[in-house]
């Protein structure tokens, strides 16, 4: 299928705010986005991004200032989100999972500007949430432990009187002239910094991949492209926005091939089953899990999920049964599988239309075009084929650094270019890849990325709990969910559902360890390393258990 690659989207559009213009112009009276009863085009969807980008102006965002989105996945984080990258902002989307100390964390690090926060989502008001997390200091803003952060923009009907409601915003920008937003659009580059996309290594800290809007546009005409992704699909968006998966193999996979988009918050497989057969979806990504939900809903005859036709997957094992059962059961025409993470703009590999089940199901794919994989060894020699050892990337898509962090920077790549990924793959003599581990021993709940050592920091903060180790345990529904061997400290009575109940207050519910076994030590090696290997084996004494 490569052969359909005969376009650069990073050399056609530039920019990503070039590329909403354009789609504006290309595909304006489609639909571009559907959210319940509301239906914007995508002429509409311009309008709106311009507004936005105008409102950003003139509160004072300037090239490169970075503006960060903490919300759910609807229309108005598509339309703040693209309107803060039109007025030429770097573009922090914020887990929607973390707590108010959580996403702090990320603002006063980045230095955000401004802020997109949604009201209450989940039961849970993010506005006090953050209020709670940094509400105090001396900082000049509505949040004084924020003192970078000018603006908080609540994306509803009210706010607090030191934010701002959306409409308010919006309004603000009407005195900005369309020229102005234009210029801001027309200055940006293929090389300027577009997102800075957050995850976590294995010392816990969370790390900003810094990514261009060429990487976006070149990387995502490609999975585009890959996928058969064309105008007209209608697209469900149950992926993050604050993730690539949701945001680029979404949002901007849309806006580049004219698909309308289907937002859906939070994924419930009864909602997503209403979804597909009341939108006749035809394209729906997401991790394995959400598919075999899907599959196995007892409500599921009775939706027409006829027009779905084009599937991908990844982000953990995929059973062949699944691939036979979307195919099978759904007649869904394009299952396929792929791999990626931040630090390559979200696409390292990916599987061709035409592709075996076997393949599809037990490898993900090969590397997409202009891109290098190898598989090394601990020296950084290759490996033979069939032989296991570190995955590393080299390619345009490889981000540019980690933000403001040299260190990091230097131990993920090397000098000649390759991205350390830190997992553990095989390939084969065609070049697919078979992910097998995962050096940093990070684990996928329902699609997820849990980083041990991040959850292990924060389980140490319990007063009562001097060490931790986290590891990943099978689990029916999620796929895998932590399981936390601790010890405590003398005299401590705490229980594992106590400290469990306390995990819940403290991260967000994916990092949450399910089970708590106290130990009176850990297992460790000569150096002091925790022996993991040990724990996974099942065979160190735990004194209680617990779960959700």
């Amino acid at each position: 299928m490569d052969e359909h690659l005969d376009t650069r989207a990073d050399l056609a559009y530039g920019s990503l705010a070039r590329l909403v213009r354009a789609a504006a112009a290309r595909y304006g009276p489609r639909e571009a986005v559907v959210e319940g009863r509301g239906r914007i085009t995508y002429a509409e969807l311009g309008d709106r991004v311009a507004r936005a980008a105008a409102a950003c102006v003139a509160a004072g965002v300037a090239p490169g200032d970075r503006v960060a989105v903490w919300a759910p996945n609807t229309r108005d984080w598509i339309v703040s989100a693209l309107g803060a990258v039109t007025a030429g902002a770097v573009l922090v989307p914020v887990n929607t999972r973390f707590k108010g100390a959580e996403a702090a964390d990320i603002l006063r690090r980045t230095r955000a500007r401004l802020l997109f926060v949604t009201g209450t989502f989940l039961g849970t008001s993010y506005v006090a949430s953050l209020r709670r997390a940094a509400g105090r200091g001396d900082g000049p803003g509505p949040l004084p432990g924020l003192p970078h952060l000018q603006r908080v923009v609540v994306l509803a009907d009210d706010a607090p009187a030191d934010f701002t409601t959306w409409r308010d915003f919006l309004a603000e920008g009407a005195a900005v002239p369309a020229g102005t937003v234009r210029a801001r659009a027309d200055a940006l580059g293929p090389g300027d910094p577009s997102d800075i996309i957050f995850t976590s290594g294995t010392t816990g800290h969370p790390k900003g991949a810094v990514i261009t809007h060429g990487q976006t546009l070149r990387a995502y005409d490609v999975w585009s492209a890959l996928a058969g992704l064309e105008e007209g699909d209608r697209y469900l968006i149950v992926n993050p926005f604050f993730h690539t998966f949701g945001y680029k193999a979404g949002v901007i996979a849309c806006l580049l091939r004219g698909a309308t988009m289907v937002p859906q918050p939070v994924f419930s497989a009864r909602t997503a089953l209403a979804n597909i057969a009341a939108e006749r979806i035809s394209v729906l990504p997401g991790p394995p899990t959400l598919h075999q939900q899907l599959l196995d809903h007892p409500d599921r005859d009775r939706h027409d999920l006829s027009a779905l036709r084009l599937v991908v997957t990844g982000a953990a094992v995929v059973p062949l049964e699944l691939v036979e059962r979307l195919r099978g059961e759904l007649k869904v025409a394009t299952v396929l599988t792929a791999y990626g993470l931040s630090e390559a703009t979200g696409v390292v590999t990916m599987c061709r239309r035409g592709d075996p089940p076997e393949v599809i199901a037990g490898t993900a794919g090969r590397a997409i075009p202009d891109t290098e994989v190898r598989v090394v060894d601990a020296a950084g020699r290759p490996r033979p084929t069939g032989t296991p050892g570190e995955v590393q990337v080299r390619g345009y898509h490889v981000m540019t650094g980690y933000y403001e962090d040299p260190a990091a920077t230097d131990r993920a790549l090397t000098p000649d270019g390759w991205l350390r990924t830190g997992d553990i793959g095989v390939l084969d003599a065609a070049g697919n890849l078979r992910i097998t581990d995962r050096l940093k021993d990070m684990f996928i709940v329902g699609g997820f990325n849990a980083y041990p050592a991040e959850i292990e920091q924060l389980l140490t903060r319990h007063p009562d709990v001097t060490e931790a180790a986290v590891i990943g345990i099978p689990d029916p529904r999620l796929g895998e969910v932590g399981k936390a061997y601790a010890v405590r400290r003398p005299g401590s009575r705490l229980t594992p559902d106590a400290l469990i109940a306390w995990s819940r207050r403290q991260m967000a519910n994916y990092k949450v360890p399910r089970e708590v076994a106290f130990v009176p030590a850990l297992p460790r090696n000569a150096s002091g390393k925790v022996v993991k290997g040990l724990l996974r084996e099942g065979g160190w004494g735990g004194s209680g258990g617990g779960g959700e």
